[in-house]
């Protein structure tokens, strides 16, 4: 019944700061991802970065890294799934209401990957976080739902399913694979779950 206004705004925040990223160069790409990017160590204290480095406050980067990407498929594969349930999410919400809760999902987010391993180096980056608080509270909200997805079976392509065996299993496979993986693995897995977690339970207070 809206416009996704704040959909639209995240969805060109992150390509905008990808292009920026990109016109830094190689290793000034990789300053970025170290300056703005989440460091679970330098939250909690067990780490530091070199001053050379610090961009913002470490506490900033709670929000600053939800708007970085390592990669084209990084974005490109965030920002499809934000295109296609942030809009009914951000309806239900209202406009401030969904960012508010968009941000909010990624510190929750952020702290299930820092919980873990609280002293690890790595920087997290992308919107993933926030943006599985999205479909946590799509779930909720919207189990009904029919999603067309690709599955390449047979002769058919796209294929209609029902929201909440899309989703459930999208979180089965998150949890999976972050019990499985390997220490210092490249995908923030617990950043998946937690985001996702969040999302539905404050999607309960509106059913």
């Amino acid at each position: 019944r809206r416009t996704p206004l704040m959909v639209y705004a995240i969805v060109v925040a992150c390509i905008l700061v990808f292009l920026w990223q990109i016109g830094l160069g190689r290793d000034g790409m990789q300053r970025a991802i170290l300056g703005l990017g989440l460091i679970p160590g330098v939250i909690t204290g067990s780490a530091e970065l070199a001053s050379t480095l610090v961009l913002v406050p470490a506490t900033a980067t709670l929000v600053t890294s939800m708007f970085l990407h390592g990669g084209w498929l990084h974005l490109v594969g965030n920002l499809v799934y934000l295109w296609i349930f942030g809009n009914n999410i951000e309806d239900r919400l209202g406009h401030l209401g969904f960012l508010v809760f968009y941000l909010g999902c990624g510190v929750a987010a952020a702290a299930a990957q820092i919980a873990p391993d609280p002293g690890s180096t790595i920087p997290m980056v992308g919107a993933s976080g926030a943006i599985s608080g999205v479909l946590g509270a799509y779930l909720v909200l919207y189990p009904r739902s029919r999603v067309v997805v690709f599955i390449p079976i047979s002769f058919m392509l796209l294929h209609e399913v029902r929201a909440f065996w899309l989703l459930v299993i999208w979180f089965a496979v998150q949890l999976v694979s972050a019990v499985a993986a390997p220490a210092g693995a490249g995908v923030a897995w617990w950043a998946h779950i937690g985001g996702f977690v969040a999302g539905a339970v404050v999607a309960l207070t509106f059913v």
